[in-house]
């Protein structure tokens, strides 16, 4: 890896047995160019994936290596990052310890995602790694000492909690971690569900009919963007406000195709939806058919697979390992003997 590149971590969680269109557009795409840029460090989460309460061991070691396969299949390159997973990194927990008793609970009561969980579901059905995750999160950048952190706006609390952390820590112990900042991804427009355009795609919506999961069959995912929600006015027109299911369609042809809205409105003025859903069904289709075979392929082997993440692992050990020592010293543990 390049010294003199600024360092980037990002992580993504292995809880469905597929990542969706929203995924690839708005964050994996981008640690594709990423990497060409930046020293970059990408892990698969499996440790958050605990944080719901509710798992399967078998479920979550297949979805682990179907989620390194997909980051492989998409172009993510252990020739030019670091790829692993994050429970093979001891040091991340090792680290969270620390940074956990540096946090006031006010402080990790605050984060929007534990205040949501709360109030739909309750505190009593709510595990501590709900609360805490934040603090991992936290230890997940600070160890490999990152510059950058690729987050979407939604992201930012927790990387000001990050930077707090690190800062705290540095005023206590001395200068030895890096305050990150964010890396604002390349706006590129929220992808929202098929069949409900007022919510953005994700893996937790309770209909999956409106989900493009990237290793679907091609002829359902011809079938959920010919079936998707628009309006009763055929005019293609980008309108978030009034249109937001054809400005959704319009929004995925442009990410995928790199074709302004501007010029795919012309192209479609007077033809309808029909044209436009027909056209869009087969650009999704010739993106996502390639990268499933890609992502079988490594499915297939998983001996090269497992290689692959055992390398990246190690790699990452070797950053991680630094971290962990100085910050270990500095908090006045004992060193082993050796």
């Amino acid at each position: 890896m390049a010294a003199d590149r600024p360092r980037v971590l990002s992580g993504i969680q292995p809880t469905a047995d597929s990542f969706h269109l929203g995924n690839y557009i708005g964050a994996v795409r981008q640690w594709v160019a990423l990497q060409e840029t930046h020293d970059a460090f990408y892990c698969v989460v499996d440790l958050h994936a605990l944080t719901n309460g509710e798992w399967d061991a078998d479920e979550l070691r297949r979805r682990s290596r179907v989620a390194a396969a997909q980051l492989l299949a998409a172009g993510v390159d252990p020739d030019r990052c670091t790829l692993f997973v994050q429970s093979h990194v001891p040091e991340h927990t090792q680290l969270s310890w620390v940074l956990t008793c540096l946090t006031g609970m006010g402080e990790a009561g605050r984060m929007t995602q534990y205040k949501d969980r709360v109030a739909r579901y309750g505190t009593d059905r709510i595990g501590v790694g709900m609360f805490t995750y934040p603090i991992l999160q936290a230890a997940d950048i600070l160890v490999y000492r990152a510059d950058q952190v690729p987050v979407g706006e939604d992201q930012r609390q927790h990387i000001e909690l990050t930077r707090d952390l690190a800062q705290r820590f540095n005023h206590r112990f001395g200068d030895l971690l890096v305050v990150p900042e964010p890396y604002i991804l390349k706006a590129t427009g929220k992808i929202l569900d098929l069949q409900d355009p007022a919510a953005k795609m994700s893996k937790s919506s309770e209909s999956q009919a409106g989900v493009i999961d990237l290793l679907d069959e091609p002829a359902a995912i011809a079938k959920k963007v010919k079936r998707a929600v628009t309006d009763t006015d055929s005019a293609v027109r980008f309108d978030p406000d009034a249109k937001p299911g054809v400005s959704n369609l319009l929004t995925i042809f442009s990410a995928l195709t790199g074709r302004p809205v501007a010029e795919l409105e012309a192209a479609y003025d007077g033809k309808g939806y029909g044209a436009l859903k027909s056209d869009l069904a087969d650009v999704v289709v010739e993106f996502t058919t390639p990268l499933r075979e890609r992502t079988l392929g490594w499915l297939d082997d998983p001996g090269r697979l497992d290689d692959v993440l055992a390398a990246g692992a190690a790699q990452a050990r070797k950053v991680a390992a630094e971290t962990l020592a100085q910050v270990y010293d500095a908090v006045g543990f004992l060193k082993p003997r050796e």
